[in-house]
């Protein structure tokens, strides 16, 4: 149910108490007995909040510790890229890191800015150290990276992140070794965890400095055509809902001479300039109208208005005859856009979509005659093919995506909500259109499709049964009057489990997935028949769950 409120900007009454925050994040220890205070990696790392003791001093530098065992379990012994967002628990934890990475001697690499450091940031310095090794020091040299973040979550909230050398999101198999031996340590009382003072840590020889946003702000031609955008004059409004590209865009804006204008600077760790998410929660959401609501007051402003989470891994695009417009209608025009103007892209280099993405993004592969390569939830599928370039683009309907350089070479491995943005400038200076114009174009010519998510209750044992189904536990053979053509639990791009269950028809689909966090299961459905043939799709998806979940 949305908030009342949803939408208005945020009271007094909805900020959180800072001091409170970061008392407790030194002064509450979890008990590690208890499953909610354990370390626990989701699709982005560990997150939780000093106040309910799931994000604590005592997460962090046994979080920290276990990745520098893994590190040397791996023989990873190059620079670990540090960086952090504008959370209030974001710099108490990156102290705590930092403390830890120094005594066991990694080096570690901060921002020379001292500023905020985007996740596509890190992703790109870790790439780029990497790409520049000689083939023998290869492999002990490999740089690796850490984001103190919880990307668009509320105020109150912390996240921790690793990414290993492959630059993107690590993947279960380094998680659960962090994780396992992260809750092992806590378990002792952190009494192997290696640490020193924050001063000398700062100090150590093994603690350097990097331009994060020189590196990053200065490799961007070679992803997105600025000159275009220069030269067509189109009008740019950024706003970086306080998070950690707020200094990188009017850099962006300033060195390449854009007609770019940062539409709020404020950094605030209670961030009370947000208007409220549907909920009646702060959240930075860029992809939601209530989150976004200050900057689609503005769309007529600019002729492309952007936003960008807190971490700048997802992003937001307003238009002035679109408003903001919805994640899965901007994949499909920047997928259509990027295969038909990138002409040293490989020719054999597939479009990457989770399998909750729109249909859409299957319509205009198929137009393009490319491969199309469907994997389960979780931006780390990309990767190995984002690195090869066997896979030119990887998005996922939650509004993140990256792409390959212009000249067919990796960009970044993890999500990159400021490209995205971007590209939809250059969208507008080469095409002559707005996206969400060309978006109702490609509506003309493959349908109009209906796509909407609904969470529903399950109680812990319902989603352990829904993330382990098999095919033949479906026993329906039509949805919404059309037969079904697949039943699917394992993704076709690449044989992974989903965790959940997927059906198609010829001109629907839905897909239930256990929440990694609350007891509800996540309902995606789409249809190309309309809102009334989508409502059908979700009534009897709820019923082919229901029979399954018993």
């Amino acid at each position: 149910m949305t908030d009342p409120r949803a939408g208005q900007p945020a009271t007094a009454d909805d900020l959180v108490d800072l001091a409170a925050l970061e008392t407790a994040y030194y002064e509450r220890h979890p008990d590690p007995s208890v499953a909610e205070q354990r370390v626990s990696f989701g699709t982005s790392g560990h997150r939780g909040s000093s106040l309910s003791t799931t994000f604590n001093e005592d997460h962090i530098v046994a979080t920290s510790q276990a990745i520098c065992e893994y590190r040397r379990e791996q023989g990873i012994a190059g620079p670990l890229y540090l960086g952090a967002d504008s959370h209030a628990l974001s710099g108490p934890a990156t102290v705590s890191a930092l403390e830890v990475f120094a005594a066991n001697d990694v080096t570690v690499l901060v921002d020379s800015r001292d500023g905020y450091t985007p996740t596509p940031a890190v992703s790109r310095a870790i790439l780029a150290h990497n790409a520049a090794l000689t083939n023998g020091s290869r492999t002990a040299a490999r740089a690796d990276g850490v984001v103190v973040t919880p990307s668009h979550n509320p105020p109150p909230d912390g996240g921790f992140k690793y990414n290993p050398p492959d630059g993107g999101p690590a993947g279960t198999e380094i998680t659960g070794w962090i994780q396992d031996r992260a809750n092992e340590l806590l378990a002792g009382r952190n009494a192997d965890v290696r640490r020193i003072p924050y001063e000398r840590a700062l100090a150590a020889s093994t603690t350097g400095r990097f331009d994060f946003l020189d590196a990053y702000v200065s490799a961007l031609p070679g992803v997105v055509d600025l000159d275009a955008i220069r030269e067509s004059g189109v009008r740019i409004g950024a706003d970086p809902l306080g998070g950690a590209s707020v200094a990188y865009w009017g850099e962006i804006g300033e060195r390449y001479g854009l007609d770019l204008t940062v539409v709020n600077d404020t950094v605030d760790p209670q961030f009370a300039f947000m208007t409220l998410d549907w909920d009646g929660k702060i959240r930075m959401d860029c992809s939601s109208p209530n989150a976004m609501a200050s900057l689609i007051a503005r769309q007529d402003e600019f002729a492309v208005a952007t936003g960008n989470d807190t971490d700048a891994d997802r992003h937001g695009i307003v238009t002035p005859d679109g408003g903001l417009m919805n994640p899965n209608h901007y994949l499909a025009v920047a997928i259509d856009y990027l295969y038909a103007h990138r002409d040293a892209w490989p020719s054999g280099a597939a479009v990457g979509k989770t399998l909750v993405s729109s249909s859409m993004i299957d319509r205009v592969a198929e137009a393009l005659g490319r491969r199309l390569l469907e994997v389960p939830v979780g931006f780390k599928w990309f990767v190995p093919g984002l690195l090869d370039g066997s896979v030119a683009f990887g998005g996922e309907e939650s509004a993140g995506a990256s792409f390959l350089q212009r000249d067919g070479s990796v960009w970044t491995t993890d999500k990159d909500g400021i490209i995205l943005c971007l590209l939809a400038s250059e969208i507008t200076a080469v095409t002559g259109a707005s996206p969400s114009t060309r978006y109702r174009e490609l509506t003309a010519q493959h349908g109009d499709p209906a796509y909407a998510r609904i969470d529903s209750p399950a109680s812990r044992e319902q989603k352990a049964v829904l993330g382990k189904l098999s095919p033949d536990q479906v026993t329906a053979d039509t949805l919404a009057g059309e037969k079904i053509t697949a039943k699917l639990t394992r993704a076709p791009g690449n044989d992974a489990p989903i965790g959940g269950l997927k059906v198609v028809s010829e001109s629907g689909w839905f897909a239930a997935r256990p929440s990694g966090t609350e007891d509800v299961y996540k309902l995606y459905a789409e249809s190309f028949q309309g809102p009334d043939h989508l409502a059908r799709i979700q009534d009897e998806a709820r019923s082919i769950v229901a029979d399954v979940l018993g």
